[in-house]
């Protein structure tokens, strides 16, 4: 994995003390509200519902150990600390579906603390808000994945490099995503992005990405447009760089619902592509007759961080080490669901689950953060990722070493058997905290997941995308959800659309597609009943036990889904 260089650490050092300093000239007076916002977001300080918001970037959802462990000393030290304005509402770090971590009750005077012990780990909040290229993502099994092309994370970190407080990106008309994928199968979203890409080889065997733009969700869902099926990777900056000239020149900065690159791509179609193709062309041919085309020797240095671990090798003769045969059904279970294929002989990929009853989706404490990095030290080379599904996974488990790994994952209360079903669901924080929120979004994850609490149960229902945005700007991701639960604002009430049939692009999911709402909204506490008829229905519906649940959706159509999904709210005005 990348690791920093004196300049990296220089660098963030001294924009921790530059943010120090606006922040102490903002506490004595010196800076209003208006002039220290715009200073604090470009270091990811939000100020919410209720207090203020960090948001630490986690490039591409790779960590150490070491920096996990910052980040617990954070929630542990600095969230809802006791002598604070927020006593006892914090000490979690919630990790989001763009692989970054979020804290929501740090008061606003110990942020350049706060700022302090990132530098110290090699983290920051930079370009983590505003309307700049944001965190670049990827898929968590990134270097790992028994089913990858090429490895993105070069591409991931040379991207980061080149648009880290690149000035012509920096006051774009909104926030910009980019998504890299580099394995057969997309499990990075890459076409509900801005720009998603896709690392491929041709038949000739050279490298090259196919470049989708214009995909997002918030008001407007959007499937990203392929606008190039194989580009170069030399080209690949470039070729970005007049994608985003183009969107800052002619994006919308009039309407803030209208700002997103997607309503241009949209608006303008083949006009679009052509602006992009006529700047692509006049970058290459420059003044000069050079262009910033990346090389074979900018590549190699950045490649060379991302060899295999110390002391990791691969392993002949391990291959029935996750066997399932003769073994305890709740470790049959973690190495059916938890455990993933890959590259490496003798070595397993695993996923340490984040979602557990009595804890919103994502949330980690201080201290199970610090349990995840002794087990990424004792089994994983002291490496870690964040997933798109809000876990964590550490990518470098020898086989052999499942059954301990599993055994200290259960004490640490880090392996519960639920990765894909139901109860893995994605949520953002919602109007708990958020200020954008119309609705809550971790009571209702609450109730689903106090309703479908039995793991046989969620075996039985199988493989399910839930998803849970508590408004339309969809930091839950509800759009690509088999079932999808957005919070809306109905005179001061909150309610639930519900949705069915949206897809990701993952594997499981199939091609990325937006669900279809169901009908008029529901109020929350029926939310559960909800799902629980929708569960009902696929039950009855579904092809065999093997058919899951967004075949069968796809196969019989969301007519008899939404007939028993009104039944509930039938049955509950009767009730009342």
């Amino acid at each position: 994995m990348y690791r920093y260089d004196d300049f990296d650490r220089s660098f963030v050092h001294q924009r921790a003390a530059q943010f120090r300093d606006q922040l102490e000239r903002h506490l004595a007076g010196q800076l209003g509200d208006d002039e220290f916002r715009a200073l604090r977001l470009q270091n990811g300080w939000y100020v919410q519902r209720h207090a203020p918001m960090l948001r630490v970037a986690v490039p591409y959802g790779e960590l150490r150990s070491k920096q996990l462990r910052a980040l617990a000393r954070i929630a542990r030290q600095f969230d809802g600390r006791a002598d604070g304005p927020y006593p006892g509402r914090g000490g979690f770090g919630h990790f989001t579906t763009r692989q970054n971590c979020q804290f929501n009750w740090i008061a606003l005077a110990d942020a350049a603390d706060v700022m302090d012990v990132l530098a110290d780990a090699d983290m920051h909040g930079i370009q983590t808000s505003g309307n700049c290229i944001r965190n670049i993502t990827t898929d968590c099994f990134a270097g790992v994945a028994a089913d990858e092309v090429v490895d993105p994370r070069p591409y991931c970190e040379i991207l980061r490099q080149w648009s880290t407080l690149h000035p012509e990106f920096a006051f774009l008309p909104r926030k910009f995503k980019i998504a890299v994928s580099g394995a057969t199968e997309d499990r990075a979203a890459t076409a509900w992005h801005d720009i998603g890409l896709v690392l491929r080889k041709n038949d000739a065997g050279e490298v090259g990405f196919q470049v989708r733009v214009g995909g997002g969700m918030g008001r407007t869902p959007v499937i990203g447009t392929v606008v190039r099926e194989f580009l170069p990777w030399q080209q690949i900056l470039v070729f970005i760089e007049a994608i985003v000239r183009v969107y800052n020149r002619y994006g919308r900065r009039d309407n803030l619902y209208k700002a997103r690159i997607k309503i241009l791509v949209k608006a303008e179609g083949q006009k679009f592509v052509d602006a992009v193709e006529a700047e692509f062309a006049n970058i290459l041919i420059d003044l000069d007759g050079s262009a910033h085309l990346l090389t074979e020797a900018e590549r190699d240095r950045v490649a060379a961080h991302f060899t295999l671990p110390a002391g990791v090798a691969a392993i002949e003769g391990d291959a029935d080490a996750d066997s399932h045969a003769s073994k305890p059904v709740a470790y049959a279970r973690w190495l059916e669901r938890n455990v993933h294929a890959h590259r490496l002989a003798g070595h397993r990929a695993v996923t340490l689950s984040l979602k557990r009853p009595g804890q919103p989706p994502g949330d980690a404490s201080a201290s199970q953060m610090e349990l995840a990095a002794q087990l990424a030290d004792r089994f994983s080379a002291g490496e870690l990722r964040v997933s798109h599904d809000q876990n964590l996974v550490l990518p470098w488990v020898r086989a052999s070493e499942l059954p301990a790994l599993w055994q200290a994952a259960r004490e640490a209360g880090l392996a519960s058997s639920n990765i894909g079903t139901l109860a893995d669901m994605i949520a953002c924080p919602g109007g708990d905290v958020c200020a954008l929120a119309n609705a809550r979004s971790i009571p209702i994850a609450a109730a689903i997941t106090e309703r479908f609490d039995d793991l046989d149960e969620l075996h039985d229902i199988g493989d399910i995308d839930l998803h849970i945005s508590g408004c339309i700007n969809s930091c839950g991701h509800h759009h690509s959800g088999h079932i999808g639960i957005l919070g809306v604002d109905k005179d001061g009430q909150e309610w639930y659309q519900v949705s069915l049939g949206g897809a990701d692009g993952s594997a499981l999911s199939g091609p990325s597609t937006a669900g279809k709402v169901i009908g008029p909204s529901f109020a929350a506490d029926e939310v559960a009943d909800v799902v629980e008829a929708v569960i009902d229905t696929y039950r009855a519906e579904r092809d065999g036990a093997s058919e899951r649940f967004i075949a069968t959706v796809r196969r019989v159509g969301i007519e008899p889904f939404k007939t028993a999904a009104n039944g509930v709210r039938r049955a509950t005005a009767v009730h009342a």
